[in-house]
């Protein structure tokens, strides 16, 4: 009997995420295919990425020229935010990575799971700013897979006896998220107060892009998986933890009732959970490389220190209220990272910034689609306006 061809969107092809999902889709085999890509302003990289898999449809979303892409005779070419949607909509498309970094990939997001389409989550994000409305999407028959290492790793804790992810939730006493701590795990408040730029870049186990690299060293990073996770999971915030655990192995746990805690273990490679998410419920061998098992490991687990990383605290309030909560930070921090990654502030005014215009917003606790936008730019003017005042 023949296999059907599945047809992948990439959304963030030029990303890390989605190099590496290009090529896991290349290992799958034929019946996987690459139907469409996106990029933002890596024109030539995105020429190259067609060249190399001749999908139907590119969309380049950033002010580069259309002109400058060598594309493939059969590949459509749509630009702006709004052909993110109609590529991610497509009938022919099974299975959407969501990649683009930030809020951007929020409205394609939505509109793939409404769409009913299985979209396999690396845009946190997406859940951060959208989460009511993502949870709501998801009732048109869309699915949504977790990619982050630690997502996935309490989604296959919660599915390993074959069962749904409801029938797993139902003893979970908590869902265990782990941190590697980032780059000043060790350093004093005094010292990240006085970090450079490229101290905070300095993560010592994955090799991410620059902003999500300044997330990891706050703890920012872990804090909007936090939130991802309440929504993702449909779990209470209260029953969501965070530890540190240096050595990136044990990707997050599940304590259930009992007292029994289940892991997932691998090196650090985001290609496993890639996979998982593209072919879930299969396990098919996978291009990341296993565990080696011939050499001595340490897999140590500290608590974490949140009077030093006081993003934790400020996500879990923002995963317990909801609502606009989460928009206003994750925007918030973007525009702070950005700043910081100007040297317009220090790498310990991001946080203060990001709880600055949580109190200073009317919370609203069922909020449409416009009014998170609208949020959205809010927030990033009120940060601006705040470092502002900082410098005068």
């Amino acid at each position: 009997m023949a296999v059907s061809t599945r047809n992948v969107a990439i959304l963030g092809a030029t990303g890390s995420i989605g190099r590496a999902t290009l090529d896991v889709v290349a290992s799958l085999g034929d019946s996987w295919n690459v139907w469409g890509v996106s990029g933002h302003s890596r024109s030539e990289e995105l020429s190259q990425i067609a060249r190399q898999t001749t999908p139907e449809m590119a969309v380049l979303t950033g002010d580069a020229d259309p002109q400058s892409l060598d594309l493939p005779g059969k590949t459509r070419l749509l630009t702006g935010a709004d052909a993110l949607v109609e590529l991610a909509t497509a009938p022919e498309v099974d299975v959407v990575m969501a990649a683009i970094v930030g809020r951007a990939g929020l409205e394609s997001t939505l509109a793939a799971l409404q769409a009913g389409k299985r979209v396999a989550l690396a845009n946190k994000e997406a859940l951060v700013v959208g989460g009511p409305l993502v949870h709501a999407m998801r009732q048109n028959g869309g699915e949504l897979l977790p990619v982050d290492s630690e997502h996935s790793a309490i989604f296959q804790c919660l599915t390993s006896g074959g069962g749904s992810l409801s029938e797993g939730k139902k003893s979970v006493r908590k869902l265990i998220l782990t941190s590697s701590g980032g780059p000043f795990r060790t350093w004093t408040t005094a010292q990240m107060r006085d970090a450079s730029i490229e101290d905070a870049l300095k993560h010592p186990t994955w090799n991410m892009g620059r902003k999500i690299s300044i997330d990891s060293a706050t703890m920012m990073n872990k804090g909007l998986e936090v939130i991802e996770a309440r929504w993702l999971f449909d779990i209470p915030a209260d029953r969501i933890e965070v530890v540190v655990h240096p050595q990136s192995i044990i990707h997050s746990m599940v304590e259930f009732e009992d007292g029994s805690i289940l892991a997932q273990l691998s090196p650090p490679d985001m290609r496993l959970p890639i996979q998982y998410a593209l072919t879930y419920p299969e396990r098919l061998p996978c291009i990341a490389p296993p565990l080696d098992r011939s050499r001595a490991w340490d897999l140590s687990l500290e608590p974490v220190d949140h009077d030093r990383f006081p993003a934790l605290n400020l996500a879990f309030e923002v995963a317990r209220v909801g609502g606009t909560a989460g928009a206003v930070v994750n925007a918030a921090n973007e525009q702070a990272v950005a700043l910081f990654l100007d040297g317009q502030i220090r790498f310990t005014d991001i946080v203060p910034a990001c709880r600055m215009a949580l109190e200073n917003h009317q919370h609203e606790s069922e909020p449409s689609l416009q009014r998170l936008l609208q949020l959205d730019r809010w927030a990033r003017a009120e940060v601006q306006r705040w470092s502002c005042g900082m410098q005068a």
